[in-house]
């Protein structure tokens, strides 16, 4: 296997999708579309992500021993991730995320953890080549806390860029802000993380300075159709978005971690980083499902050049 730019340390779950007209209120009953089975997880979103523009990706996971597991699998297999380092937990079954998304293409999920939930800092200490190797380490908050810290730290200690999806938004210790370079929350994660809102671009940047506080060197909002707000010691950059008729926005977010990660590993700027995980995640917003609306590298070229 190449050796990797880019490891993710995060979770993989087999997502159930169901369309419907709206999300249900609480206690309606909606009757809905087809329902898709889908690889996902925020983890492996953001491994196939990167793969898929081109760079060399290593997985770092658990899933369980099920019938959900070996597509799993298979599925990075595909994708040509080395996935040596996702193992199969006799205790737990695979994760699964039920996902219902809307005619205008916004969605609510619930996950069940499953196996992501037993991956630990002893596994991410045996991958300590692979990270210790690698330009870029992708994380996010699927899998225990410990084990983020663990894998902040571990990359960190080698020089490794550390980027963190902080979803689902939890308290973050200073001990992993202190270990991470690049911080991208989403609006909604961002209010939770600073209490503070985020309407508009003064409001942005005041909550990317409280969080800059807390010992991250750089933070980059994503706002959705409003684009990404880079902030870091010597700028404030608002990138705008691509414009796109949303289809389903299930992967966008990992679409931009991924683009982004992949942009800084070979080399860019990361204004243009930024630009990069605009058009990903614009891409994989017009297509129905998680990893299937990921882009490759021909289609995101294309989108950079309009």
């Amino acid at each position: 296997m190449v050796k990797p730019l880019v490891v993710v340390v995060g979770s993989l779950n087999m997502d159930l999708v169901a369309r419907s007209p709206h999300i249900p209120q609480p206690g309606e009953t909606i009757i809905g579309g087809k329902l898709y089975m889908l690889p996902g997880g925020k983890g492996a979103n953001q491994a196939v992500a990167a793969a898929r523009l081109g760079a060399p990706t290593a997985m770092v996971g658990k899933v369980g021993q099920d019938a959900f597991a070996t597509p799993l699998l298979e599925n990075l297999a595909a994708a040509k991730i080395d996935h040596s380092f996702v193992q199969q937990d006799a205790t737990s079954a695979t994760g699964v995320a039920l996902i219902v998304v809307d005619d205008a293409g916004e969605n609510s999920i619930v996950v069940t953890p499953g196996a992501n939930h037993n991956l630990s800092p002893a596994d991410v200490m045996a991958a300590e080549t692979a990270i210790a190797g690698a330009k870029v380490l992708l994380l996010q908050l699927e899998v225990p806390l410990e084990t983020v810290c663990k894998a902040a730290q571990l990359a960190q200690a080698h020089g490794v860029t550390v980027i963190l999806n902080p979803a689902p938004a939890q308290t973050l210790p200073p001990e992993l802000l202190n270990a991470v370079d690049i911080l991208i929350p989403n609006e909604t994660e961002t209010e939770i993380l600073t209490g503070m809102p985020v309407n508009n671009r003064t409001e942005a940047e005041a909550a990317a300075a409280k969080l800059r506080g807390r010992g991250v060197a750089t933070v980059i909002l994503t706002l959705g159709s409003k684009g990404a707000l880079l902030v870091d010691g010597s700028q404030s950059v608002l990138v705008p978005p691509f414009n796109i008729i949303p289809v389903d926005t299930t992967a966008a977010g990992d679409a931009f971690v991924g683009g982004l990660a992949v942009a800084l590993a070979e080399g860019k700027s990361l204004p243009e980083a930024v630009r990069w995980g605009n058009a990903a995640g614009a891409l994989a917003a017009t297509k129905l499902g998680a990893q299937p609306s990921l882009p490759d590298r021909e289609t995101l070229t294309a989108k950079l050049n309009e």
